[in-house]
Order: C-alpha cells, then sequence, then structure tokens
C-alpha cells in the first residue's frame, strides 16, 4: 500500500455505516463518522430483535458501541450532515453542517432537567405512540449518552431546564455551524426510512388507531418501547387476540415502490412470533404476494408456517375498513382457493417497504448518483465514493454488515493510494 492519503469519511451512523467505520479505524485508518440524527444506530437501534441471531440491539448494537468507545481513529460527529462535496478521489472537499443539540459535553446524564421541562412531544423513536420532554434522552441506548433538546417545542422564553442543571450542560443559545473536512474516499451508508403509510389511502393508516406499521411494531414488542413489550391495541391497550399482517404494503407497486424491499416478508414472520409469544392463544392472518425468505431464513419460515394458528393467504388486501369496538375489518382475495375472505381483528400491521434516505438529500447528481429508485448504485458512482447497506439498495441486517466489511476496504484502498 502507498502512503496514506486522509481520513475515510461515513456518512450515517446506522449499523452499516458504524460497521463500515470500525472496520476501517480497526485496519490502522482515520475515520470520520456523521449521523444526521442525535444518536448513532439508526433503525436497528429500534429492533426488538433482528436477523440472524435474533438478538436485541441491546446485544448486538451495543458490541460496536463499546468498540467505538475504544478506537480513538474514529472521530463522531452526531446531528451532523453533508452540505456539499467536491473534489475527487483522494482528495475530496466536503463541507458538513452541524444542527445545534442544546446540550454540551458537559452533560452528565444527571437527568435534573427533564422533571421541570413543561413540554411533551411525540416521541421519534416510538414513532409517536407515546410522549417525551421537549429535553429528553434520544432512547435508551443513545450513543453518544447525552440529553437534546427539540427546541422547536419549547415556550417562549423557558430556561427551566437551564436552570436544574448543575453541570451548566445546557445552551438554548446554541447555532448551528459549518465546518470543512478532507477526506480520501466517502463511503454513504445513509439508511433507509419506511414508506409514508398515509398515502396507502385504502389501509387507512393515520385514520384508524389499529392499524399500524411494521416499524411500530418493532416498538410494541420492544421491552423498552411504549408498552414495556406488551403488544396492546394503541386505541385501548386491550391485549391483542387477532392480527393481520399486510404485506407489500406499497412495495411492488407502480403507484408507490416498484420494487420489492427484501426483508419485508421476513419482518413479518418475525413479528407473528412476537405475537405467540406474546398471547399463545393469539390468530394471526398473513395475506402476501409471494414470501421471500431467501437461504438460510428458509428454515425460520418453514418453522412458523407449521404454527397451526398462523394462516398465510395469498392475495392483496383490498380494503381495511372500521369495525366494532375499535377493531379493524380487512378485506383481501384468497388466490389459492378463489373469492375472497373478510376477517375482522384487533390489530393490522402494514409491511412498509424500505425507501432510501438519499432520495431528498440533495447530493443526487451533485457527486452521489441514484438509481431510479433513489439508491447508490455501485456503477454509478465516481472513484472514491462507495455505498454501504440499504443506500445502494434494500438488504437485512446481515447483509448490510457483510456488505460493510467489503465497502471498507474499498475505501481503504482509495485511502492508501492504490
Amino acid at each position: 500500500m502507498g502512503e496514506k492519503k486522509g481520513p475515510i469519511l461515513v456518512v450515517g451512523g446506522g449499523i452499516s455505516g458504524i460497521s463500515t467505520a470500525l472496520e476501517a479505524a480497526e485496519t490502522g485508518y482515520e475515520v470520520i463518522l456523521i449521523e444526521k440524527r442525535p444518536s448513532l444506530g439508526g433503525r436497528v437501534a429500534g429492533f426488538h430483535q433482528y436477523f440472524p441471531k435474533l438478538c436485541p440491539p441491546t446485544c448486538g448494537v451495543e458490541i460496536n458501541y463499546q468498540r467505538l468507545r475504544r478506537n480513538r481513529r474514529v472521530q463522531v460527529h452526531t446531528n451532523t450532515q453533508v452540505g456539499a462535496i467536491s473534489g475527487e478521489a483522494g482528495n475530496f472537499t466536503v463541507k458538513l453542517v452541524k444542527s445545534p443539540a442544546y446540550v454540551n459535553n458537559k452533560c452528565v446524564m444527571c437527568d435534573k432537567c427533564t422533571p421541570v421541562c413543561p413540554v411533551e412531544v411525540p416521541s421519534d423513536h416510538d414513532y409517536g405512540m407515546r410522549n417525551t420532554r421537549a429535553i429528553h434522552m434520544p432512547h435508551r441506548m443513545a450513543y453518544p449518552p447525552r440529553f437534546v433538546v427539540e427546541r422547536a417545542h419549547c415556550p417562549s422564553g423557558c430556561d427551566k431546564c437551564v436552570s436544574a442543571c448543575p453541570y451548566d450542560a445546557i445552551d438554548l443559545d446554541m447555532e448551528a455551524r459549518e465546518f470543512e473536512i478532507n477526506a480520501a474516499s466517502i463511503v454513504m451508508a445513509t439508511g433507509w426510512r419506511p414508506y409514508d403509510a398515509t398515502r396507502l389511502e385504502r389501509m387507512q393508516f393515520g385514520a384508524l388507531p389499529n392499524v399500524i406499521t411494521n416499524v411500530m411494531m418493532e416498538r410494541l414488542a420492544a421491552t423498552d418501547g411504549p408498552t414495556a413489550g406488551e403488544i396492546t391495541r394503541p386505541s385501548d391497550g386491550r391485549k391483542v387476540e387477532t392480527v393481520v399482517f399486510v404485506q407489500c404494503a406499497g412495495s411492488r407497486d407502480q403507484d408507490h415502490l416498484p420494487y420489492c424491499s427484501s426483508v419485508c416478508c421476513l419482518a413479518s414472520l418475525k413479528q407473528a412470533n412476537y405475537v405467540r409469544t406474546a398471547n399463545p392463544d393469539a390468530r394471526v392472518y398473513i395475506f402476501y404476494i409471494d414470501i421471500r425468505t431467501p437461504g438460510k431464513f428458509e428454515a425460520f419460515y418453514s418453522r412458523t408456517r407449521k404454527d397451526s394458528n398462523i394462516e398465510f393467504i395469498k392475495g392483496k388486501v383490498a380494503r381495511v375498513e372500521p369495525g366494532e369496538d375499535g377493531r379493524v375489518i380487512v378485506e383481501a382475495e384468497d388466490i389459492l382457493h378463489g373469492g375472497k375472505v373478510r376477517v375482522e381483528v384487533d390489530l393490522v400491521v402494514l409491511a412498509t417497504g424500505m425507501e432510501s434516505n438519499l432520495k431528498a438529500n440533495g447530493l443526487d447528481g451533485n457527486i452521489v448518483h441514484l438509481d431510479e429508485d433513489g439508491f447508490a448504485s455501485a456503477h454509478l458512482q465516481q472513484p472514491g465514493i462507495f455505498a454501504a447497506g440499504v443506500a445502494q439498495g434494500p438488504v437485512d441486517v446481515n447483509s448490510s454488515i457483510q456488505e460493510a466489511t467489503g465497502v471498507a476496504l474499498k475505501a481503504i484502498q482509495v485511502a492508501a493510494g492504490e
């Protein structure tokens, strides 16, 4: 290898970005890891369990946090986004924009501030299913471990949290700042967001409280979630006895996402098992177009299929309607038996697809090039620009981690002057 040209910039602090940064840093290269949110971990930090081992993030993600704490070669900047990129492989200039968190490095998480805060705001981490204070920890596993302030929700002139903090850690006058870095190579690990289920008008998401999305279901099942792991109806907290999972909710649809998001089938199978574990008498219906569980995950599908309380119905859901006492009526086609089926259940879970976070970040066509679906396909990028995880296309967690290792090697080769 030649002389090292500069640090590697990793954009996005989810499981792919963290994995890429650690693989490069533990090989001896300087890495700058940025994340637009106040803490690292991405979507995986909000899961109850994730494949391949079905472990909680308190196990898998926490190990990576420990590796980050020990590694001085990784600079972490949260609340930070890319403003502009110029240059070429080996010599990129990147303008970064850091938004204020209104809490500085003096924070010791003493939690003197939240009891005095007069304002409640919907929790982003819990997809609005419970509230938090305007000053709060992003979530239990937040890294870096530091409180943040939702400044836009603060009443004019309110500084009760400032007065309550004994360490002068809260600065409500903090402002955004811009700074530039040089990078030898850049890895886009910007992840995904759930497709906007309100656009699926027939599914009644937003209109019926007991119609939720698959990411919301993860938070319902999580022990640190809004119901402490009890799977209950959002409308009234009643124990869920019957559930419908609607597959391809917005995916494989020319009016929404034309591609398969690859993980939705496995996610619903996993969540069906959440329901059956929480309530052994519960009845689950899975409406699907095709069930896709490639490779070693086929065994997981086979085990789930043997559960007599989980019924698989091949057919698209035509409509969702309100039923009695907060229940939800689902009407769908039944291709294998002919005709239609109509069931009334406590909860409907929409398996919404994965939409690229790169689609609306302003970098497309500048120096990062996206395909027609909004992903940074490898063949479209100029030398020195790479994509990891869902930034390059829908993949599961296991594949994201594997790909991150390969991308780290490519970024290292540029940084080493090869």
